[in-house]
């Protein structure tokens, strides 16, 4: 399984400035994760949280094979996040839908970055597919058949 978790905010897609998050909420996003999930033949759970503790908990729990991380503004200070990605063996991107290096300074430092294995940022709703279309080619092979195996 792949797991997604986004933090504070992510819920309110829709409702944010369009400018800079699209005019999809976060429905819209979930549904194209799982479209993607339904086409590949391989689990992806979705947890969205405005907790920290929440996003850590979650994180601990280690019964998924591959992470993508939308940490939201924990991206830019939690410490304690990183902490717990850290610890994790196993591959990590972390992903924004806005390009966090165009916008205000204080978004242009990552703390969760040096310990993720890569960063999609700045490509919206299609910066997940790409995430995931990583990590399957990392984690699982396709057989003949077009069913999924794992590496």
């Amino acid at each position: 399984m792949i797991l997604i978790v986004n933090g504070p905010n992510l819920n309110m897609l829709g409702k944010r400035p369009k400018e800079v998050y699209g005019n999809f909420t976060y429905e819209d996003l979930v549904k194209k994760i799982n479209n993607w999930s339904e086409k590949n033949g391989i689990p992806v759970e979705v947890f969205q949280s405005n907790i920290e503790g929440e996003i850590i908990n979650r994180l601990q729990k280690e019964n998924y094979k591959g992470l993508i991380i939308n940490a939201g503004a924990y991206t830019h200070y939690s410490y304690a996040i990183r902490d717990a990605l850290e610890i994790l063996k196993l591959p990590k991107i972390e992903l924004h839908i806005s390009n966090i290096y165009k916008r205000e300074e204080f978004r242009n430092k990552s703390v969760i970055a040096p310990v993720c294995d890569g960063q999609i940022t700045g490509l919206g709703l299609d910066g997940y597919l790409l995430a995931l279309e990583y990590l399957k080619k990392l984690l699982w092979k396709e057989v003949e058949n077009g069913k999924i195996r794992k590496v």
